[in-house]
């Protein structure tokens, strides 16, 4: 893998070199590395239901197995039984590298994510540990995210406009209390840049999705991608629209749209190329999931 090109962070204008650490959890996670995809596996387990935002392209089902999209699972697990799932694939399967929570809600959210994380560290403490997050919540959580040893996370930044934002997100449940509109999409944004930031100075490896969404934010991914290479993110992920929900009507961008975006973003920060749009019960090597585990013990 010593051909793949490592660059420097960039935090507040100095270069700063990865080290040996920050190495390995890049060569070894599939979605951070395009040459790891085809060496390394990875494993979601779907412990995290609620959600704190709603995003206007987003429909989550629980129970479903023919889909293959983010916030899909067949069904979410319990702390204990993401753990013994976790000890049965590690077994069968062992170039899985990653063990992470990807939903099929909002990880960050549930408590059942942290319960989780700590027993597959406890009793795999090599294992590489991994979230994926809205980032509404990152600032206040990003110390226990440390303490337990979480070397890669990524965040959804669709919008560094709030303008852009309140036209993405119906609302945003902080603290007790839901936002709608320009005001909802404000807060999101303030956490999620202040959370990028903090993981970024813990030497944490972060990568921004960011939904193409045609016509509404088709136009500003670029300015993303200015603003995360400021802060120090490793890699973005452009991730065409699914159309759905209150987005249903919007055509996805064309491939050729999409490369486009990617080669300018390209300029600013490293671009992922190979993802796969996983389900968050996600088991297996990207686009090659061991479908066994789709259908829990029990529920064929």
């Amino acid at each position: 893998m010593g051909s793949e090109k490592y660059p420097t962070a960039d935090v507040e204008g100095r270069k700063v070199p990865w080290d040996a650490a920050q190495l390995r959890k890049i060569q070894e996670h599939p979605c951070f590395s395009e040459e790891a995809c085809h060496l390394f596996g990875r494993m979601h387990l779907p412990v995290a239901p609620k959600c704190n935002i709603q995003c206007n392209y987003c429909v989550r089902k629980f129970d479903c197995v023919n889909e293959s999209r983010p916030g899909v699972t067949s069904r979410v697990l319990t702390p204990k039984e993401a753990l013994e799932r976790t000890r049965e694939v590690l077994a069968k399967h062992p170039y899985i590298k990653v063990v992470g929570v990807a939903g099929p809600g909002e990880p960050l959210f549930n408590e059942e994510t942290f319960e989780t994380l700590r027993l597959v560290r406890d009793e795999f403490p090599k294992i590489h540990l991994c979230l994926s997050t809205n980032g509404l919540l990152l600032p206040e959580r990003m110390d226990e995210i440390d303490t337990l040893g979480v070397g890669n996370i990524t965040v959804t930044l669709n919008a560094v406009d709030p303008a852009i934002g309140e036209m993405i997100y119906s609302w945003v449940h902080y603290h007790g209390k839901t936002y709608t509109g320009r005001e909802g999409a404000q807060i999101l944004l303030e956490n999620q840049l202040e959370g990028l930031k903090m993981a970024v100075e813990r030497k944490i490896i972060v990568k921004v999705n960011t939904v193409l969404i045609p016509t509404v934010n088709d136009q500003h991914v670029v300015e993303i991608s200015r603003t995360i290479r400021e802060i120090g993110v490793y890699m973005q992920n452009i991730i065409p629209l699914i159309p759905q929900y209150k987005f249903s009507h919007l055509s996805p961008p064309s491939p050729e749209e999409r490369d486009r975006i990617q080669r300018e973003c390209g300029k600013y920060v490293k671009q992922m190329k190979h993802c796969r749009q996983c389900r968050a019960d996600a088991i297996g090597r990207l686009g090659k999931d061991v479908q066994d585990y789709l259908f829990p013990r029990g529920d064929e």
